[in-house]
């Protein structure tokens, strides 16, 4: 069942926002007049055709009229959502005083998140706009022709393109197999043929697969899947078929190449050095970092009794004391805006990113993952409409 809310927006505007299966998405109220595409105008004549009496021979298939009519209203439907879509898009727009014609999708859900915040964990159940090809499944193409007769040899397996890529993953293996028994025929001693390399990658999950073959996928035919691919990688001469394995593998995004670490520089005195910058809250900061040194510390023009908790200190000083620096190398930071926490915050992911730059790619990771390469987004909540703070509500009162 679908829920059609109604909201006002600033200029008497108004957008629909469609709740289907923990989906939402805001689509325009104002139907756009747009003119149907050949295709759709040729699924309509071949259904006005099929139902109008014709010979014997020239007749179409129930199955093909109950196909086409069906093919229509899908299309009609997209038509229909994608123009409400552009719609509701360029009422994002001016809402937010940008230009409708490079309003992206980046934009339309920062849009979102700040006309319609939301509490809710679970990120399925927020507010959400995307373009109608996103949300609605792509329609399978007709499996038979205008006689009732499928194309596919195994339509009647109810999964024709599964078990198709099974029976052609199969007989790849065969092929590979008497590629193996032609080497030993002709050289009568087996060398090691090149090695098929998959490292920094690993095997489409299985909606990723239900998608290539537009087809439902249990969790046992995956796992048959699996074992079939694995078993055509572990013939000799697989390397034959990387081109066809690698359609079916996906890389590993390497989580060091999301971080710019600076350049090293050099001054005059001969010393390495670099500078970054760091944020954190509303608190920036520029830092220059000299890998050799004395441990001298300098902030804003003073030494570490700028800051006068010890949390905020042990805070800043986290990086050194977990790659053992302390006493090693001098930095200077200019912090500014925010409050105590946010600059020291800023000057740790300045400071972590400045002595990653001099640093192993294997002491980066042990950095990465203990976590002084990431910013922390942690801030404040902003308030909501109608309560008096971010989580406080009103007193209910009965009288």
């Amino acid at each position: 069942m679908a829920l059609n809310l109604t909201l006002s927006f600033i200029g008497g505007r108004c957008s629909r926002v469609f709740y289907s299966q923990s989906r939402i998405s805001i689509l325009g109220c104002i139907r756009h007049q747009s003119t149907i595409p050949s295709d759709i105008s040729s699924v309509s004549k071949l259904v006005d055709t099929a139902k109008k009496p014709q010979p014997k021979a020239e007749r179409i298939s129930k199955a093909m009229v109950s196909y086409l009519e069906k093919a229509k209203k899908y299309d009609a439907m997209m038509l229909e959502e994608i123009s409400q879509y552009e719609i509701g898009r360029r009422h994002l727009a001016n809402i937010m005083g940008a230009d409708p014609e490079s309003f992206s999708q980046e934009d339309i859900d920062k849009a979102i998140e700040y006309l319609l915040p939301s509490a809710l964990f679970a990120k399925p159940a927020r507010p959400l706009m995307k373009h109608p090809y996103e949300i609605f499944p792509k329609k399978k193409m007709a499996q038979f022709g205008t006689d009732g007769r499928p194309f596919h040899y195994l339509f009647y397996t109810v999964k024709p393109n599964y078990y198709g890529l099974m029976h052609n993953i199969a007989w790849k293996v065969e092929e590979l197999k008497k590629e193996e028994d032609k080497h030993y025929q002709v050289d009568g001693v087996f060398r090691n043929p090149p090695v098929l390399n998959l490292k920094g990658s690993t095997w489409i999950d299985k909606e990723t697969l239900k998608k290539k073959v537009l087809e439902n996928i249990s969790d046992l035919e995956y796992q048959r899947f699996l074992q079939l691919i694995e078993h055509l990688v572990a013939q000799p001469f697989s390397y034959k078929e990387k081109e066809f394995i690698m359609q079916y593998r996906q890389e590993f995004e390497s989580q060091l190449k999301q971080f710019n670490f600076p350049e090293i520089e050099i001054d005059e005195n001969g010393r390495q050095f670099c500078k970054t910058t760091g944020k954190r809250k509303k608190a920036e900061v520029d830092l220059i970092l000299w890998i050799k040194g004395s441990g001298k510390v300098e902030i804003n023009g003073q030494d570490l009794s700028y800051f006068q908790s010890v949390k905020e200190r042990n805070q800043l000083l986290f990086p050194l004391q977990f790659l053992q620096k302390t006493k090693e190398v001098d930095f200077k930071a200019e912090v500014r805006r925010g409050g105590i926490s946010g600059q020291a915050g800023a000057i740790r992911l300045a400071l972590s990113q400045a002595l990653a730059t001099f640093m192993d790619q294997a002491t980066v990771e042990k950095m990465r993952l203990a976590g002084l390469l990431t910013r922390d987004i942690r801030r404040r909540e902003r308030k909501k409409p109608g309560q008096p703070g971010a989580r406080k509500k009103n007193t209910w009162k009965k009288r």
